[in-house]
C-alpha cells in the first residue's frame, strides 16, 4: 500500500535570484491593467480531452474579442492542418479587428518557423512566440545539453524568426519564453533572455516580449516574484521589453503568482478564462481581472455577462465552471447560512438607504448584479440552514411581501422544516406556495363574506359580518361593536365561533408602488397562551386586514 512517509525524495528544485529582490512587498495592490493575452485557443485547447472544432474555435475567439482581449494566442499552425486553417481562415475571412493581435507559438526549428509564418501571411497584427526549454532538469534529462548549446538554440531561432519575417507580408512582433523558467537558474535565464534580445534590437515602436512562464509550479510565490524582479531589473533593453508571466497552477497558487508577479514588475498576463489548461491548468484570468475590479481597479476586460461566457465556454471546451469558481460558479453568491442570509439582509437595507453608490455588502465581495447575476435566487438560497432573514429577504425581493419580525421567523422555522424533511434545496417558488398555504387569504374553516360597517356616535364602530362555516356551509350573521372596524369584525368572529383571542400584531403595506396596487396586511392572535399569524391580500386595505384576521384564526383550526 501506497504511504506518504517518504517526502525526502522530493527536492526543491527552484532558484533564488542571487542578489534580494524584495521591493516588491512594498506595494500593496495592482494600481493598473496588465496586457491580457488569452491562451484558450492553444494552451487552453490542447489540454482538452477533445480539442474544440473550427466553428467551435471561431465562436470563442468572437466571445473573447468581445470581452476586450486584445492579443489571443490562437495555436500551433504548423502543428497540424486544424490549427494552420484556423488561422488562415481568421486572417482570410477578416475576423481580426484592428486592434487585436493573435499570437502563435513555434518551436526554435527551422521548417516549424517556416510553416508559421506561411500561415501568418498577410496578417495585420500578430505575435510569433518562440520558446525553448532551459531548466537543469530539462536541459540534463531531455535534451542533455549544455548551457551554451541550450542558448544556440534560442539564438538559432531567434535569427530565423527575424529572417523570416523581412520576407512575409503583415506586421510581426516577436515573444520568446524560456521554457521552464521556474526551475532555470535566474542568471541563466537572464543570459538566455539578454541573447535572444540582442538578436531581436526592440525598439520603442516595435517591443519584444519576454514571456517567463511557471511551465510547472515549483515553489511558493513569494519566490517567483523574487524572480521577476530580478529579471526585470537586470534585463537588457528593458525599456523596450514587455515582461509576461504565464503561471501554470500545480501548487494551486497561480493567482497568487501572477499578482505577485505584476506587484514585482511585470507587464503582461497569459492565461485563460476559468484557468483550463495542461494538468491543473493555468492562471485564471477571470479570477485575476475581477480581483482587480473588486478593489476599484478597471482591468480592461468586460465580464458584466458571466453566465453567457460559462454557457459558450462550458459547450465548446465540455468542461465545467466548479460552483464555487471565484466570481463565476453558480454557488458563489448564495448563502444557505441563517447568519449569513440575515447579515447580507441588512447590508443591502443599509447600502439602499445610507450609501448606495459603494459597495461594502457582508458577505458578497461584488455586487452580482455587476457580472450578470440577480439577487433573486443567486444570492439568498434556501434550505434547512436558512434564516428567518434570508428567507423573509427572499420574500420581499421576489414577491414584495415584507414581513413583520416575528412573522419572519414563524416562517423561516416552517421553511425550513419542509427543507429539511425533503433533504433539499427549496426553489423560491416553493418557499412562497409555503407563505400561501400558511398564511394568505386562508378561508376554512371559516370564512367571512360580507362586512358591513356603521359609525355610531361614540365613535365606535358596528360590524355585522356574514360568516360561512365549513365543511357544513352553515351561514350565520353576527353584529359588534369595537373601537375601529378590524375591531368590531375582531368581536364578531368571537362571537360567531364562540372563542375568545387578542389581537396582538397589525402590520400593512401596498404590494408595490403603483397607484392600482394590492394591499397586503399581517395579523397575530394570541389563543390560550399561543400566537397565531394570518396574512390578508385586496385590493381594498380594509378587506385585506379582515382577510388576515380570518387566516389567523383558521390557523388555530390547523
Amino acid at each position: 500500500m501506497a504511504n506518504m512517509k517518504n517526502a525526502n525524495k522530493y527536492t526543491r528544485g527552484y532558484f533564488m535570484p542571487p542578489t534580494e529582490c524584495m521591493k516588491w512587498t512594498k506595494k500593496e495592490y495592482i494600481d493598473k491593467p496588465p496586457m491580457w493575452c488569452s491562451v484558450d485557443l492553444r494552451d487552453g485547447n490542447q489540454a482538452l480531452i477533445i480539442p474544440m472544432s473550427l466553428e467551435e474555435k471561431l465562436e470563442f475567439f468572437a466571445k473573447l474579442v468581445e470581452i476586450g482581449f486584445k492579443e489571443i494566442e490562437i495555436g500551433f499552425p504548423a502543428a497540424s492542418e486544424t490549427e494552420y486553417e484556423f488561422c488562415r481562415t481568421l486572417i482570410e475571412k477578416n475576423l481580426i479587428p484592428d486592434d487585436v493581435r493573435i499570437q502563435v507559438l513555434t518551436q526554435s526549428r527551422e521548417h516549424i518557423i517556416k510553416k508559421t509564418f506561411e500561415a501568418l501571411e498577410g496578417c495585420k497584427n500578430a505575435v510569433v512566440h518562440l520558446y525553448n526549454s532551459t531548466s537543469v532538469a530539462q536541459r540534463e534529462q531531455v535534451f542533455r545539453k549544455s548551457k551554451e548549446e541550450i542558448i544556440d538554440i534560442a539564438v538559432s531561432g531567434a535569427k530565423l524568426c527575424k529572417e523570416y519575417r523581412e520576407k512575409t507580408d503583415g506586421n510581426f512582433i516577436f515573444e520568446y519564453s524560456p521554457e521552464s523558467f521556474t526551475g532555470t537558474e535566474p542568471e541563466f535565464a537572464l543570459e538566455i533572455c539578454n541573447a535572444v534580445l540582442d538578436v531581436w534590437q526592440p525598439t520603442a515602436e516595435r517591443k519584444v516580449i519576454i514571456n517567463l512562464p511557471v511551465t510547472v509550479e515549483m515553489s511558493m510565490p513569494h519566490v517567483y516574484a523574487s524572480q521577476i524582479e530580478y529579471m526585470c531589473d537586470n534585463m537588457k533593453y528593458r525599456e523596450n521589453v514587455i515582461v509576461s508571466l504565464h503561471p501554470h497552477n500545480d501548487r494551486g497558487c497561480a493567482v497568487a503568482d501572477s499578482e505577485m508577479g505584476l506587484l514585482a514588475g511585470a507587464d503582461r498576463i497569459e492565461g485563460t478564462c476559468f484557468g483550463n489548461g495542461e494538468r491543473t491548468g493555468n492562471v485564471d484570468i477571470v479570477t485575476l481581472a475581477m480581483n482587480m475590479f473588486s478593489q476599484g481597479v478597471d482591468p480592461g476586460l468586460d465580464f458584466s455577462d458571466m453566465p453567457s461566457l460559462v454557457e459558450i465556454y462550458e459547450r465548446v471546451t465540455r468542461m465545467k465552471v466548479y460552483e464555487r469558481t471565484p466570481y463565476a460558479g453558480s454557488l458563489v453568491f448564495a448563502a444557505f447560512s441563517g447568519s449569513h442570509q440575515d447579515a447580507i439582509a441588512k447590508g443591502m437595507k443599509w447600502r439602499e438607504e445610507k450609501d448606495p453608490d459603494h459597495w461594502n455588502v457582508p458577505y458578497l465581495p461584488i455586487d452580482p448584479k455587476d457580472v450578470g447575476r440577480e439577487y433573486d435566487g443567486d444570492v439568498i438560497r434556501i434550505n434547512s440552514q436558512s434564516g428567518k432573514g434570508g428567507i423573509g429577504f427572499l420574500l420581499q425581493k421576489q414577491y414584495g411581501y415584507s414581513l413583520p419580525k416575528k412573522m419572519a421567523e414563524d416562517f423561516g422555522y416552517a421553511v425550513k422544516s419542509v427543507s429539511d424533511h425533503k433533504h433539499a434545496e427549496l426553489m423560491p417558488n416553493e418557499v412562497f406556495d409555503i407563505f400561501c398555504e400558511r398564511y394568505l387569504n386562508i378561508n376554512e374553516p371559516c370564512d367571512i363574506t360580507e362586512t358591513h360597517y356603521t359609525q355610531n356616535e361614540n365613535d365606535t364602530i358596528t360590524a355585522k359580518i356574514t360568516a360561512v362555516l365549513k365543511p357544513s356551509n352553515e351561514i350565520k350573521i353576527y353584529e359588534s361593536v369595537g373601537n375601529g372596524r378590524l375591531d368590531a369584525v375582531a368581536n364578531a368572529i368571537k362571537d360567531a365561533l364562540g372563542i375568545q383571542f387578542t389581537l396582538e400584531t397589525y402590520e400593512e403595506h401596498a404590494l408595490n408602488r403603483h397607484s392600482n396596487s394590492e394591499a397586503v396586511s399581517y395579523i397575530s392572535i394570541v389563543y390560550e397562551g399561543k400566537t397565531y399569524w394570518g396574512a390578508g391580500r385586496h385590493s381594498d386595505i380594509i378587506v385585506s386586514g379582515v382577510r388576515a384576521l380570518v387566516s389567523a384564526i383558521n390557523n388555530i383550526e390547523k
